[in-house]
């Protein structure tokens, strides 16, 4: 539960719910939207404390770190790599797939999309 509070306030920081500066939703607030333990919430946002994403600002709140944004950009990208990434290399090896090949399918995949 503590990592669903944790990804929802990054998510909104991301989407430009919360802006640099910005003050978070309480523990207390956030506890008692959602019907959960505030201990819960705490240990969520300590995750994103420990990212560097928000900051403890003492007897005022939470708040959004200055480049919280692109860290939890870069954060995405490495997790994005390491799901996605790596394991359609390997599955692209298997497949005797060149680099080429690879990049030239991933190109058909935009244009597919746009």
């Amino acid at each position: 539960m503590y990592l669903q509070v944790a990804k929802q306030i990054e998510e909104a920081i991301f989407m430009n719910g919360f802006s640099e500066g910005d003050q978070v939703p309480s523990t207390t607030e956030i506890s008692r939207q959602f019907h959960i333990n505030p201990a819960t919430v705490l240990k969520g946002m300590n995750i994103l404390v420990s990212e560097e994403i928000i900051e403890k600002h003492r007897g005022l709140g939470m708040f959004v770190k200055k480049n919280a944004q692109e860290r939890i950009r870069m954060k995405r990208q490495n997790e994005f790599f390491d799901d996605y990434v790596s394991g359609m290399v390997v599955e692209a090896q298997k497949l005797k797939l060149t680099e080429k090949q690879l990049i030239e399918m991933i190109e058909r995949g935009y244009e597919k999309n746009e």
